[in-house]
């Protein structure tokens, strides 16, 4: 048993009949009342997520969990591959489980939590940031420099990004995996 001075973020727990993951959070001591906790939980068998008040104090039922390296192998349907780096055990997870999974390219390196209890992934957790091809963009036109100008490009995942206007087919990118969003441009 935790409690709420426990939370953080990637925290799995016990709530409601199901387990949640802690996506975000904020430890709240107002001027006059008793402090709580506000939290942001998505369901790891539904993907479903709800906002949440806990007292301080409160118990909370975290679960044990075991994270390990893994490589993304290939997609299949709604199943998404991938092999222990470790001792080479193949595993398949649900599209649901996963964030940014349009991000994942195959061979990426990614950590994967698992429930000790039952053996169940929880979360599959990506890089803070991966570096992938353009594979299709329109050409930035002359003169359209206004501050901060985009245009969407498509990366080799097949996702679609805003990008300046001086990315250009072939260019590699760096992207932030938790917002999906450009970071810089790669040089070879």
């Amino acid at each position: 048993m935790a409690n709420t001075s426990d939370i953080r973020k990637g925290l799995c727990i016990k709530y409601s009949n199901d387990i949640y993951k802690i996506i975000e959070f904020l430890h709240v001591k107002p001027g006059k009342g008793p402090a709580f906790v506000r939290t942001k939980l998505k369901s790891v068998t539904t993907g479903k997520v709800v906002d949440n008040t806990f007292s301080a104090g409160h118990k909370i039922d975290d679960i044990r969990v075991e994270t390990n390296k893994f490589q993304f192998l290939y997609q299949e349907g709604e199943q998404y591959h991938f092999m222990n780096s470790d001792d080479y055990e193949q595993i398949s997870i649900n599209v649901s489980i996963l964030e940014q999974a349009e991000l994942m390219k195959e061979g990426e390196i990614v950590t994967i939590a698992i429930n000790t209890e039952d053996g169940m992934p929880l979360s599959v957790d990506l890089p803070a940031s991966v570096i992938l091809e353009v594979t299709h963009t329109e050409p930035g036109v002359k003169g359209n420099t206004a501050t901060n100008a985009t245009k969407p490009a498509t990366v080799e995942t097949g996702a679609k990004i805003n990008v300046p206007l001086f990315i250009n087919e072939g260019d590699k990118i760096k992207v932030d995996t938790e917002k999906g969003s450009y970071l810089e441009r790669v040089k070879e």
